[in-house]
């Protein structure tokens, strides 16, 4: 903490020195009413649009209430000035100088049909924003989405995949730091499965951050992805009700609303879902001698059945304490409750493939997960251009609770096994203190100057127990395989960047140092490691525009990739007792060198980006399957001399050396009328590993494996969207990953797709959607995975096919007008600016 003392006491003499006087102007008001020239009936939700002269990339604006009124507030200055609606002639003033408060009176629109598609532009939301540093993809009119949770939602951004167990990955790589709202949350620290507790009706926007500057962590070698959630700004009360069900069962519903006054605004969103979850497996594994004779087979066909109740609520109070600063307080509640089996068959074979014993190997699952979240947000802005300072601080605590009963029968003789259990408790207790200051400074604001400090302080503990459960009901714990892990992450990080644009070029630069300190303890062992490390994250961003359409972006940052605790866990799987997961408490961390170039190309109707991108990795870890030496010997009735031997797999994540990767991204967007969007993204990349593993097995032999590896491999992804006879949205997705392999295993291609459609009914007030996931049942991992001795083909299935009818009814919210509004070019709204 000492080394923190200087950073705190510059960011307090910046504090006191920004709350000086600095010539700031106060806001006027400025008034008025929009009625229909015709009927007189007033406009509701017309748009008032304040567009500053002398800086054109500064706009504000409001809209009108139920009787055609607005109040919009905004400082002193000259501006070009226009009130626009739908099918409706724009009222414009060029020119207009607001001095003081002013009101525009009555104003008259028009009907004007020939200017429907230009005025619609401005009512709707963008979908992409190109910034200096990120990428930003409106997703709240995504119709394949619907009902479903945030992982449907990431699967379908560019540059983004999901792989069948729900692990994400950005351009191809896992390393990804998954944000809420710009801050870490207990729901993506835990598991892929507890990211589907965030519905995907409460997600506005992703930020997809490729190459972050200073101010993130530096957490996430592949990049971040900050999911912003839905919070209304429209003035009064409004909201909407979603309800949706579905096969194989899948219901819910959710409720969202905001209450905005003046110097207050209160907001909520609560979720309830049901839904099961069907999925399979399959392991065809051939087990050779060390001559590499075939000894025997095994087959094992997994069925994986899952049922999952959640709820969700989010509930916010944000006081404005007056014009430039406010206070939020906001409090996150979820909790799941879950039953999940997994029926495994196991057929074996002796070498001439004739059958030798079937058993069946069943796991029952309870499982309750559970977060709570308590935020605080103090901002004070002050002046219109950026200069403000924040402190956050927020606390939360996940729990996950998991306890599985194992019975295992040999079929035929229905002789049963030793019936094992397991005891699964994590439990992660965060707190995150913040601080960011940002002072624009220069002619016209082009240079901005930001200082902060982030500590986050995350103690984990898994308590693991595995044993054997009596007839009686008593169990009997084996310490051969029970422990509890206490984990311990502390960072603490201070950062500095600085920013400036002159003529058609920008620059930002930023130094982000963070101090590591690590602590992992096995409390049944007492073996105790503990890791404290500085490191230093430079980054730098440079852009050029060649015109308002075209635009150049070339970057540099230093990431690092600490393990999850889920991959430092030693406790192995027990679903089969022949093919084991088991984590590493051992792994050191991942540091990538990462660059990546740009380009944006803007047409009337068509928007293009690129870029290339090349990543040097040091100390990189996989999941890397190996012999334990060990053997699972099973009785069999008819040769009870020779009993069944089957050798024992363990997949675990270890450092392997250097990996580089390099690869081009491609991503276009074609509106050719009015209501449609045609999206296809390309991403190719190179994958080159360096490393050699060494391991004893329990027999006491020396393994050495060679990891080399070189692999190309590739994802594309095709999404359409158009409207149908009888006011129908229809909207497709197709997503392809290509093969790909590593030094152990191959994978093949997977094909999937989604469609949906939807319809506005109530005088556009509500909405009623279906949408199909996975159309063609296709969304599966095919590998096929060699050691020494075991040669195993593997399919896996998480999900089946699932379709989806929902209902959705907006109140005070009409469909144009969901979210914020904003001004969008060619539907790209593309702009480059210093936000981070």
């Amino acid at each position: 903490m000492r080394k923190l003392i200087p950073v705190t006491l510059l960011l307090l003499t910046l504090t006191a020195y920004s709350q000086s006087p600095q010539n700031q102007q106060e806001p006027v008001k400025i008034t008025g009413t929009v009625l229909d020239q015709e009927t007189k009936e007033p406009l509701e939700y017309a748009t008032l649009v304040l567009q500053s002269i002398s800086n054109p990339d500064k706009v504000t604006g409001g809209i009108t209430d139920g009787t055609g009124k607005f109040e919009v507030e905004a400082a002193p200055g000259n501006y070009h000035l226009s009130v626009e609606y739908i099918s409706y002639k724009s009222y414009k003033i060029d020119n207009y100088t607001l001095k003081g408060p002013s009101d525009l009176g009555v104003i008259n629109l028009s009907l004007d049909v020939a200017q429907l598609a230009e005025v619609e532009v401005v009512g709707q939301r963008t979908t992409v924003e190109l910034r200096l540093d990120k990428k930003v993809y409106n997703v709240g009119s995504d119709l394949t989405v619907k009902g479903g949770s945030v992982t449907d939602v990431l699967s379908n951004v560019p540059s983004v995949s999901v792989d069948v167990e729900g692990n994400i990955s950005l351009r191809g790589n896992e390393s990804v730091r998954i944000l809420i709202n710009g801050k870490p949350s207990a729901l993506s620290g835990l598991s892929p499965e507890a990211l589907q507790q965030l519905p995907s009706d409460a997600i506005e926007k992703v930020e997809v951050i490729t190459n972050p500057s200073a101010r993130y962590d530096a957490e996430g070698t592949a990049g971040i992805l900050n999911i912003i959630l839905k919070q209304s700004k429209t003035a009064g009360l409004n909201g909407s009700v979603n309800v949706y069900a579905g096969h194989p069962d899948n219901y819910g519903g959710s409720l969202s609303l905001n209450l905005r006054r003046d110097n207050f605004n209160i907001f909520t969103n609560t979720t309830y879902r049901y839904r099961s979850g069907p999925g399979n497996a399959l392991f065809n594994q051939e087990n050779f001698d060390a001559n590499g004779n075939t000894l025997s087979f095994q087959d094992e066909i997994r069925d994986y059945q899952r049922q999952d109740k959640s709820f969700n609520t989010n509930v916010g109070f944000e006081l404005f304490l007056d014009k430039t600063s406010s206070i939020t307080n906001s409090f996150v509640f979820g909790k799941s409750n879950g039953e999940n089996t997994v029926d495994v068959d196991f057929f074996n074979f002796d070498a001439n493939k004739n059958p030798t014993i079937r058993r069946n190997r069943f796991t029952w699952e309870d499982e309750f997960e559970e977060e709570v979240k308590y935020s605080l947000n103090y901002q004070k802005k002050f002046n219109e251009d950026g200069h403000q300072l924040t402190f956050d601080y927020q606390y939360s605590k996940g729990m996950d609770d998991e306890n599985s009963l194992i019975k295992e029968v040999i079929l035929g003789d229905n002789i049963d096994l030793d019936t094992e259990k397991t005891i699964d408790a994590q439990t992660q207790i965060s707190q995150l203190v913040q601080m960011d200051y940002v002072l624009p400074f220069g002619k016209d604001n082009q240079s901005q100057f930001e200082i902060g400090y982030r500590g986050t302080f995350n103690n984990n503990n898994t308590d693991f127990d595995f044993g054997l459960q009596q007839q009686d009901g008593s169990f009997t714990s084996d310490p051969n395989f029970s422990n509890e892990l206490n984990y311990k992450e502390y960072v603490n990080a201070a950062y500095t960047q600085l920013g400036t644009k002159f003529n058609k070029f920008s620059i930002l630069g930023g130094l982000r140092m963070e101090a590591s300190d690590i602590g992992i303890e096995l409390i049944n062992t007492n073996e105790i490691t503990n890791k404290d490390y500085v490191n230093w994250f430079p980054s730098v961003f440079l852009g050029y525009e060649f015109s308002e359409t075209e635009q150049f972006t070339l970057s540099y940052s230093k990431r690092l990739r600490r393990p999850w605790s889920r991959f430092i866990n030693p406790f192995p799987s027990r679903s089969s007792n022949t093919n084991l997961f088991q984590g590493n408490p051992d792994l050191d961390p991942t540091f990538t060198d990462a660059y990546d170039l740009g380009y944006l190309k803007r047409w009337s109707n068509m928007s293009f980006t690129t870029s290339g991108y090349y990543n040097r990795s040091t100390g990189v870890f996989q999941f890397v399957a190996r012999e334990t030496g060990d053997f699972v010997s099973i009785d069999n009735p008819d040769d009870p001399n020779n009993p069944i031997v089957v050798p024992v797999q363990v997949r675990s994540p270890i450092n392997l050396a250097t990996e580089e990767r390099y690869g081009m991204e491609f991503t276009t967007t074609y509106t050719p009328k009015r209501n449609w969007r045609l999206s296809l993204n390309l991403n190719a990349f190179q994958k080159n590993l360096e490393g050699d593993y060494t391991y004893v097995n329990t027999n006491n032999e020396t393994i050495v494996q060679n990891f080399d590896a070189s692999d190309f491999s590739w994802f594309t992804r095709f999404s359409a969207k158009l409207p149908l006879p009888g006011k129908i949205d229809f909207q497709t997705n197709f997503f392809y990953m290509g093969p790909s392999k590593d030094a152990q295993s191959t994978r093949e291609g997977m094909l999937s797709s989604d469609l949906a459609l939807s319809k506005d009914i109530l005088k556009d007030k509500a909405s009623i959607s279906l949408n199909v996931s996975d159309i063609f049942n296709t969304r599966k991992r095919t590998s096929e995975t060699r050691t020494a001795n075991v040669l195993t083909y593997s399919e896996f299935q998480w999900r089946e096919r699932q379709i989806t009818l929902s209902f959705q009814y907006r109140f005070n919210q009409p469909q144009s007008q969901k979210g914020k509004n904003g001004q969008g070019r060619n539907g790209g709204g593309e702009d480059m600016d210093f936000e981070g």
